[in-house]
């Protein structure tokens, strides 16, 4: 399945918003990134979609941290549309904030919201999905790849215990036009192929709906009699997967497992309705992501990337991790809320 947006189309969509808008609050471009005035004491947050709870959890990291260091931060969530995205990459510009710290739509989106930071003489920090070029001054990630083939090998050791060798895995994926989802798809299947487990087919997710991946959970049972699990790259439409293997009389039968997490996942995962989780730890992410902002403002050293562990978690070892799931992945902090200053 292909993605229908194309990278043309979002050209043409900048290449407008240039012409109509203009950049009086705005520098000029230059040859390097030159700090702003740090007095401002302004950053702002460009993020594909807050309706997701994995950005909105970061977002708690971004906004938490930058307040404890004393920032006014701006939330700008896009609702996963390029279109919305440039022009509130231009009103934060206009706003003349000291950094922007991005969560973009996709690596293609980034590389545009770069090109316009630079003209604009503002730092970019990213935190997540990447960026196909531009410049940057850290990219803060998890380690999708490595999170995504431990998570294979739980899913692995599960199938073999369980008999179900013989049997196969469908994945439905978030976009592969992100870097973060190639490396997903890439450490997932090497997993399953060390095991000698096949994959059943990839369905790519387009509008991130529960209609969507109970569709492409239903698709994947339907064309594939013999598929015996189902991993999806996401979490928070866990629930529309296990409505569609329980609508397909496979309860039981049918192993779930998933990428990120959910406050439920800490029951669910016990209980065994979750084979298990690769949980990336978000509000660690938007933490980190500041304070390489913070220091890149006050002429500290930064390392240009900075990769995060992301935690293979199931029934045997979740009790250890608890903790750390709590505070970096779910965000259960206090005032830990994106509530204030989120533009739409």
């Amino acid at each position: 399945m292909t993605i229908k947006a194309s990278l043309p189309a979002q050209v043409l969509i900048l290449l407008v918003l240039l012409l109509s808008l203009s950049f009086n609050s705005v520098t000029q471009a230059d040859d390097s990134l030159v700090p702003p005035n740090i007095s401002k004491q302004k950053l702002a947050y460009i993020v594909s979609d807050l309706r997701i709870p994995f950005w909105k959890i970061m977002g708690s990291g971004v906004r938490n941290t930058a307040e404890s260091l004393g920032y006014q931060v701006d939330i700008y969530s896009a609702k996963n549309n390029v279109k919305n995205e440039l022009e509130n990459t231009i009103q934060a510009i206009r706003d003349n904030v000291s950094g922007l710290i991005i969560s973009p739509t996709a690596s293609s989106a980034a590389s545009t919201i770069l090109r316009l930071a630079k003209k604009a003489g503002i730092p970019v920090v990213i935190s997540d999905i990447g960026t196909d070029d531009g410049e940057y001054i850290s990219y803060i990630s998890s380690n999708n790849k490595e999170g995504a083939y431990n998570i294979g090998k739980i899913l692995v050791h599960k199938m073999v215990k369980e008999g179900m060798q013989d049997k196969s895995v469908g994945i439905i994926a978030i976009p592969q036009k992100r870097a973060n989802g190639r490396a997903r798809t890439a450490g997932f299947v090497k997993a399953l192929g060390e095991g000698e487990i096949k994959t059943a087919g990839i369905f790519q997710q387009i509008t991130f709906s529960a209609q969507e991946t109970y569709d492409f959970s239903r698709e994947l049972m339907n064309e594939n009699p013999r598929l015996g699990a189902i991993w999806l790259q996401g979490s928070d439409r866990y629930q529309a997967a296990l409505d569609a293997i329980a609508d397909a009389g496979r309860e039981g039968e049918m192993l779930l497992i998933c990428f990120d997490a959910e406050p439920e996942f800490l029951k669910l995962i016990p209980q065994g309705l979750l084979v298990g989780a690769a949980m990336q730890q978000p509000y660690l992410m938007g933490k980190e992501a500041v304070m390489a902002m913070d220091g890149y403002l006050h002429n500290q050293q930064i390392n240009k990337e900075i990769k995060l562990p992301v935690l293979a978690v199931s029934s045997e070892n979740m009790a250890e991790q608890l903790e750390t799931i709590k505070m970096n992945v779910l965000g259960l902090t206090p005032n830990a809320s994106v509530s204030q200053n989120v533009k739409n």
